[in-house]
């Protein structure tokens, strides 16, 4: 879908930035984590699907929290009551009268706060990933001690935004580089280091333990069973201090819509929260190849090449790989930073795709790692999904430089086709069942064939 336009909410003498999309019956306002970047949203593929998921029932209205994103850059951090007044600020300009309000992580508490303090204009509040406080004290068990908090706002103060901070520590962070390089460059995009800090210094003592009990709204709170930045059990102790609130987990972690099974039962969940009923997001399924690619060291050429000769670098290796999906009748699902995913109704024309970008990129001073794997996919509208989407990437994410390694399926699947392969062993594919075994393709003229 078109970008929406971005509009501004006035709230005392900060703008407040927000954006409107989809037409559904209901309002649903979205209260973000730490920091947010409204149009950097529409860059990311796996937010998109998950964005137009919501925009499927509801009218959408997103913002930037004052300080970060697309709003005014504030000098100091606001306190939680300013912030929940932004969204009253949102509303207003929006012409929302009464409006269900989703608050993710720390998104949460103001969300918490609003529902309390208006509950004529909250038809029902929903909460992500969130926890009552960040820091431990000695009553409450859940988030990291305060001299973890300290450390992490020391590094905030010289580094701004990191792996660490997004994941809680590196675990749980997407597979995927390019995923992950766009994730970092998303936060730092939406809150310098000195507001970071300003922020994490505001959170450190944030506790809305007691104003739970005074939500008199409908109240869905949601985690991720293996969350490690707001724990599933502090999940469940915040939605057992709201009277009647209802809660449900997930699998997966903090980010939830980076696994689209994962994001659509979010996005049903919340749907009949919101209007009563679940629709079927309109699965197909059918049998294809996945193709997935990435640059090797992509990290190592930002650094030496720079930020503009790097991303001239980007945009020639991204056309290279883009005429040969064209030329090989492959569809083009996904991109992300550096990375691409693409599907065909053949393994032997997939392979064939591999090659020519293995190939064509060379010219280039760089070198791509590919992927491949045959097997039934979900088709959801312009979306693809299922298991073998995530064997497809767990494949390539085992690539070598120059390397295309295929499952046993594909190797199978093109037989007698004149393809050549060697044997590459057993591999346990982190999070899929079973052993598998992968081959890696040789290029034609070189090695012996696996039968």
């Amino acid at each position: 879908m078109d970008r929406p336009e971005t509009r501004y909410a006035v709230s005392g003498d900060v703008r407040v930035a927000y954006q409107e999309s989809g037409t559904g019956p209901v309002d649903l306002v979205w209260a973000p984590g730490t920091a947010s970047h409204l149009d950097m949203d529409w860059e990311f593929p796996p937010k998109v699907r998950y964005l137009e998921r919501l925009n499927g029932f509801c009218r959408l209205i997103r913002f930037d929290k004052r300080g970060t994103g697309m709003s005014d850059r504030v000098t100091d951090a606001a306190t939680l009551e300013e912030r929940t007044d932004d969204i009253r600020a949102v509303m207003d300009a929006a012409a929302s009268e009464q409006a269900f309000v989703m608050g993710t992580s720390e998104g949460a508490n103001m969300a918490c706060l609003f529902a309390a303090t208006f509950p004529d204009r909250t038809r029902g509040l929903l909460i992500w990933g969130g926890q009552a406080r960040w820091v431990q004290t000695a009553d409450y068990p859940w988030g990291i001690t305060a001299e973890e908090n300290e450390a992490m706002i020391a590094d905030l103060a010289e580094r701004g935004a990191t792996l660490d901070y997004i994941t809680g520590g590196g675990a749980g962070a997407p597979e995927d580089s390019s995923r992950l390089e766009f994730i970092v460059r998303y936060l730092r995009a939406g809150a310098s280091p000195s507001a970071f800090v300003a922020l994490e210094r505001m959170n450190q003592d944030l506790d809305v333990r007691d104003i739970l009990p005074t939500i008199r709204v409908p109240t869905l709170v949601m985690n991720a069973t293996e969350d490690i930045v707001a724990h599933v059990d502090a999940a469940r102790d915040m939605a057992s201090r709201i009277p009647g609130a209802r809660f449900v987990t997930f699998p997966g972690g903090h980010m939830m819509f980076l696994d689209d099974a994962v994001a659509d039962a979010v996005a049903a969940e919340i749907e009949e929260f919101v209007t009563g009923t679940r629709s079927s997001p309109g699965h197909d399924r059918v049998l294809a190849t996945v193709l997935f690619t990435d640059i090797v060291r992509s990290t190592d050429h930002l650094v030496q090449l720079g930020d503009r000769a790097w991303r001239e670098r980007v945009a020639s290796h991204h056309e290279i790989v883009r005429r040969a999906i064209d030329l090989y009748r492959g569809r083009e699902v996904d991109t992300a930073g550096d990375g691409f995913f693409a599907t065909f109704d053949g393994p032997g024309r997939a392979i064939a795709c591999a090659g020519t970008i293995v190939e064509g990129v060379r010219p280039l001073g760089i070198e791509v790692r590919a992927g491949l794997h045959t097997g039934e996919c979900e088709t959801i509208g312009e979306k693809v999904g299922g298991i073998a989407i995530h064997i497809g990437a767990r494949v390539a994410a085992l690539a070598g430089p120059s390397e295309i390694l295929v499952s046993s399926t594909v190797k199978d699947l093109t037989a007698g086709s004149g393809l050549m392969f060697e044997d590459a062993g057993d591999h346990q594919l982190k999070g899929v069942p079973d052993h598998w075994r992968l081959y890696r393709v040789v290029p034609a003229g070189t090695g012996t064939r696996v039968p």
